[in-house]
């Protein structure tokens, strides 16, 4: 039975001072797939080994089902892990690998090898159940890691960067099988990744970590389209937010955002760009000062006649669509174009924004200005 989660104003400190995770708060409901994604070194991974009892919290409380489990032993937490680096019982075949879950709950042989034969199937395994560890590729290895976390139905699965040996079609392929079987297994998940792609497609909602705290927490949609920060908006999309520096004005026609040339740019003016804010962001309580305005790649318009020129730098075929890579007298901006929309490098375009698709920030906290 899955269980519900909560981790609050959980820690770690090493001996040698080091603060991998600084006080983070979120709770999972049961059944839901929950993503921790951030850069190497975030925290995420110690908050996984933590939440599966592999490392004890120097602070704070870990709850599964409202049971303080943060002392406990991992034998104790009925946890499901799959390691970043597979972790499989060398000695043991492919079978006896995805069986042992199995057999250390006394599950009877018959229905073990039922479980085994129905999971080989499904992930593609069924020729290699004879095996050892050491005659699999890495893709297979982790397939089999995977396996074995998940022939059972513990309260909570925990992966650590599960597909990260895989190629990109494998790796399409099993997020696909993770998700399925999620939902029809209804097994609370916690999952570690780096890459932003793969959090969007699993998640229900996503949990960003930075230097051992949590910047944001969000269904997938509101993550990408309301970051709450510059580290957010940098990180989560690919390319990440275009950014310019600037200032908020007001004046008698209301709120603009006025940005300042770069400083690899003196010659340049020193307002290259003058944008009306859209109304509803307008009556936010906003005041005079510097400002990062904040525009996905998506919403960069080529126009006939925009407020901003720019220098094509690189033009980048993506198939379903394009990304020009320009020079601008406020800094370097991407623009995402239609597969036909191509420029030659080096030539000069005019661009505008999609006014109700920018977002501001607060360029000394990097907190998003709402």
């Amino acid at each position: 039975m899955s269980a519900h989660l909560e981790l609050e104003r959980l820690e770690k400190t090493y001996p040698d001072g080091t603060r991998a995770v600084k006080g983070i708060d979120f709770a999972a409901a049961a059944g839901e797939f929950i993503v921790l994604l951030g850069p190497s070194g975030c925290g995420k991974t110690t908050t996984l080994r933590m939440t599966a009892g592999l490392e004890l919290p120097t602070g704070g409380a870990i709850r599964l089902a409202g049971v303080d489990v943060s002392q406990q032993r991992p034998s104790r937490r009925d946890v499901g892990f799959v390691f970043q680096f597979y972790a499989l019982y060398p000695h043991l075949t492919v079978a006896q690998n995805l069986a042992f879950p199995l057999e250390c709950v006394g599950t009877p042989r018959a229905a073990r090898d039922a479980a085994v034969a129905d999971l080989a199937h499904r992930l593609e395994l069924g020729p290699l159940l004879s095996r050892k560890p050491r005659e699999l590729s890495g893709g297979d290895q982790q397939r089999v890691a995977l396996g074995r976390a998940m022939i059972r139905r513990p309260q909570i699965w925990l992966m650590d960067e599960p597909l990260g040996t895989l190629d990109a079609d494998r790796r399409l392929a099993m997020c696909e099988f993770l998700r399925v079987q999620q939902l029809e297994a209804k097994v609370t998940t916690l999952y570690v990744t780096h890459d932003q792609e793969e959090a969007m497609r699993l998640a229900d909602r996503i949990v960003v970590m930075h230097d051992g705290k949590i910047e944001q927490v969000g269904a997938p949609m509101a993550v990408y389209d309301e970051p709450a920060s510059l580290f957010v908006a940098h990180f989560v999309g690919s390319p990440g937010m275009n950014f310019l520096e600037g200032s908020l004005a007001r004046g008698s026609d209301g709120w603009r955002f006025v940005a300042r040339a770069a400083a690899d740019r003196a010659a340049a003016p020193a307002a290259a760009l003058e944008l009306p804010l859209p109304p509803a962001l307008a009556r936010a309580p906003l005041r005079e000062g510097p400002a990062t305005l904040g525009i996905r790649p998506e919403f960069v318009r080529l126009a006939a006649a925009g407020p901003l020129r720019a220098t094509v730098v690189l033009d980048e075929y993506l198939g379903a669509s394009r990304c020009l890579h320009l020079d601008t007298p406020c800094g370097p901006l991407v623009a995402r174009v239609a597969p036909e929309a191509g420029a030659a490098i080096g030539a000069t375009v005019a661009l505008d924004f999609s006014p109700a698709h920018v977002r501001l920030f607060d360029p000394e906290s990097g907190a998003r200005l709402r």
